[in-house]
């Protein structure tokens, strides 16, 4: 048992009853305090299958894709990254991850910093980590220091991988709630060279549900699609190819 006593100068620590009574005696006045705590119960994570413990963590991908042949060369390909995602746009075990909000080209460094920062932080016991993007294999040339221009396309320098806005790039499950996956999650979209949110499926779920239902309650005719689709005010003349499929839901 443990009190606390106040004077006019200090305050002491009793741990036993002898020194209680003996401050009782010496009319030193001794607070009593007591608090009462109801935790909620914890979520029960029985219906979740964990895989095999050496597959829990995310594994290497490689640098340089393997060709049986001279490896060929690519235009840059920015349509790669342009637009919205439309398949990897979900979580397969309907858990936590990373979703991009917007386009980008990862280089092999920034797969490396997802797989070391999740490895390293997450408990294997009671999670898992599963890649959603591919291996690097759009490949990126560049011209030596000091090398003059022309002489046609250069040599291959990197491989990147191209990933397009709602794209998921990881997934992070396990016997584990939100607030234990989050601080993981957000040190990865942190450290993406584009703009991400560490989600569950619940907050995607919600999210999707209520952009639909604002659509639905909107009363105003007069949105961005009807104006492209009917040529309002000749504003066809200063629209781009992505604007009239994506109807300005680009960032």
């Amino acid at each position: 048992m443990a009190c606390y006593l106040k004077n006019h100068s200090s305050r002491y620590l009793i741990g036993n009853f002898r020194l209680l009574s003996n401050a009782i005696e010496a009319n030193i006045p001794v607070i009593f305090s007591a608090s009462y705590q109801n935790f909620p119960r914890p979520p029960s994570y029985d219906h979740i299958v964990l895989p095999e413990l050496e597959q829990r963590k995310l594994r290497f991908l490689p640098k340089t894709p393997q060709f049986n042949t001279k490896a060929p060369k690519y235009p840059r390909r920015n349509d790669l990254i342009r637009g919205l995602e439309k398949l990897q746009t979900e979580f397969l075990h309907n858990q936590y991850g990373v979703v991009a909000r917007g386009g980008a080209f990862l280089e092999w460094g920034h797969i490396e910093m997802i797989r070391h920062t999740v490895n390293k932080k997450m408990d294997p016991r009671k999670m898992f980590a599963v890649w959603r993007i591919d291996a690097p294999w759009l490949p990126r040339t560049k011209k030596g220091i000091g090398k003059r221009m022309g002489g046609g396309k250069p040599s291959i320098d990197r491989y990147v991988v191209p990933i397009k806005q709602d794209r998921v790039v990881i997934e992070l499950g396990g016997k584990i709630s939100f607030a234990e996956a989050e601080p993981i999650l957000r040190v990865v979209a942190q450290n993406l060279p584009c703009l991400a949110d560490a989600t569950s499926a619940e907050e995607m779920a919600y999210k999707r549900e209520r952009r639909r239902e604002l659509e639905a309650a909107n009363i105003n005719p007069l949105t961005f699609k009807y104006f492209v689709q009917n040529n309002i005010l000749g504003c066809d003349h200063w629209l781009t190819a992505a604007d009239r499929i994506y109807y300005g839901k680009l960032p």
